[in-house]
């Protein structure tokens, strides 16, 4: 049996590489580092996670990455079972190590008989002999790959700007200012209400962190003119030009904290920091990716109550990720149509996440591993949160249809790509107002896709051995 390539060994790689190994096909999984490293990379390590160490919110019932979570973990997702094991604590979020969950990825790629890890930079196409193969280079493509996939298409690059946000050594935290406490006191998957630090703001604070921010020097990107940046991971300083109180509406909401030092004063604004590693040594500021200059960040970030004496193991950046055309370029099961022996999986494709990205290379894995079997796999539904995905990026159930860069935005899961719900749980819904009937009509679809998962699974999608 000829052996599926994988291009790519992040987590959308390492996913779709271990589902297929695991229905018995074999896989040649490829990735560059170190021989050939990007902007953002530190490591030659499989599965580096570059940005947050986050996965967001664990919880399935009102919330779609956790119903994204809990399909992952049905079908028994690689990129899953790693963070379920490396997890720290953050509220109700799930967060990693991610030097852990690195390694644990790799073991498990490592320990898989059947695949096999090459290392080197493929630069062009892969050759028509290669047979079935996924490509699952993620925003950060190489420059020859990525030409050579869009000299293939006949498309223009499609691009937008991710930024990373600053991590904080926990021992130059000032806690005679900070304190430890998650929003609303939630414990979350990894067990501690305690999971964050707060750095509390007064308006007078608040205000001179903004006219600072405004004023501060960026790094610019000349090269890039006309770039947008993807909405879900906006630069701190452009939040800031977008109106004075976007901050404290956004990352810095003060609400569902209580100032231990000053139990009865409210805040303008809270800068919370989350565990970064199993240690507990370092923390990343939550929400703050910027594309200010080094120095600035420092200077600034220090006005910040309780961060006056913070020491930085890693200050913010900004990097351009590329994406598909997918509605145009690819087919319903995400094989390119002029080139069908080719798939794609995660962030190329236009899906934005750890998560997301991830549950594209598991399906893209266990489809192209039935194609080589010789049997049928469909993605699942559209009422399903990986479905929804699926149909976000294909263009769903549209024959025909005229995507642009204007028209296709990467997209994180949400409860708006999914089907409504005509069920007397709508009507039930409908009778409710405020916070609660958007929370009935979330447990309602959170219900729905459980269901039709499992029929999915249990009738074709399985879960992997």
């Amino acid at each position: 049996m000829k052996p599926i390539h994988v291009i790519g060994g992040g987590l959308a790689g390492c996913e779709a590489a271990f589902a297929a190994a695991s229905a018995g096909v074999p896989v040649v999984l490829h990735e560059m580092r170190p021989e050939r490293s990007t902007a953002a990379h530190r490591t030659g390590r499989l599965a580096e996670l570059v940005c947050s160490n986050s996965f967001r919110s664990d919880d399935a019932e009102t919330n779609a990455v956790g119903v994204l979570h809990r399909e992952m973990r049905r079908l028994g997702s690689l990129i899953m079972r790693a963070a379920d094991a490396h997890q720290v604590p953050a509220g109700g979020a799930l967060a990693v190590d991610r030097d852990g969950f690195a390694a644990a990825v790799e073991a498990a790629i490592l320990a898989q008989p059947l695949i096999e890890l090459e290392r080197g930079e493929i630069v062009g196409l892969p050759p028509e002999d290669w047979g079935p193969t996924v490509i699952a280079t993620g925003p950060l493509t190489s420059p020859a790959l990525a030409e050579a996939i869009l000299a293939a298409t006949g498309e223009r690059s499609l691009a937008f700007f991710d930024a990373i946000a600053p991590i904080v050594h926990y021992d130059s935290i000032d806690f005679d200012v900070a304190w430890r406490q998650s929003r609303y006191d939630k414990a979350g998957p990894g067990g501690d209400a305690e999971a964050y630090v707060n750095c509390p703001m007064n308006r007078e604070q608040y205000d001179a962190f903004i006219d600072a921010l405004l004023a501060a020097e960026k790094t610019e990107f000349r090269e890039f003119e006309g770039t947008p940046y993807f909405d879900g991971c906006l630069p701190i300083e452009v939040m800031a030009e977008r109106g004075r109180e976007t901050l404290r509406h956004g990352p810095m909401k003060p609400v569902g904290l209580t100032n231990a030092h000053e139990p009865g004063v409210k805040a303008c604004a809270v800068v919370q920091l989350r565990q970064d590693n199993a240690l507990g040594t370092l923390f990343n500021m939550v929400g703050f990716q910027t594309k200010l200059k080094y120095g600035e960040q420092a200077r600034i970030f220090r006005m910040i109550p309780g961060l006056q004496n913070a020491e930085f193991a890693r200050l913010g950046g900004l990097h351009r990720n590329t994406f598909l055309n997918s509605p145009r370029l690819l087919d319903g099961k995400l094989r390119l149509k002029a080139r069908p022996q080719l798939r794609f999986a995660g962030q190329i494709t236009g899906c934005e996440g750890y998560v997301e990205s991830a549950a594209i290379g598991l399906l893209v894995g266990r489809l192209t591993a039935a194609e080589v079997l010789g049997e049928t796999l469909d993605p699942p539904p559209p009422t399903t949160a990986l479905g929804a995905l699926v149909s976000h990026i294909t263009g769903g159930h549209l024959e025909t249809i005229e995507a642009g860069p204007r028209s296709f935005q990467p997209m994180n899961v949400n409860f708006g790509l999914f089907p409504p719900i005509a069920t007397p749980e709508r009507n039930e819904a409908r009778r409710l107002r405020g916070p609660e009937r958007g929370a009935a009509r979330k447990r309602a679809l959170s219900a729905r896709a459980r269901e039709d998962m499992e029929s999915w699974a249990a009738t074709g999608g399985g879960q992997l051995d």
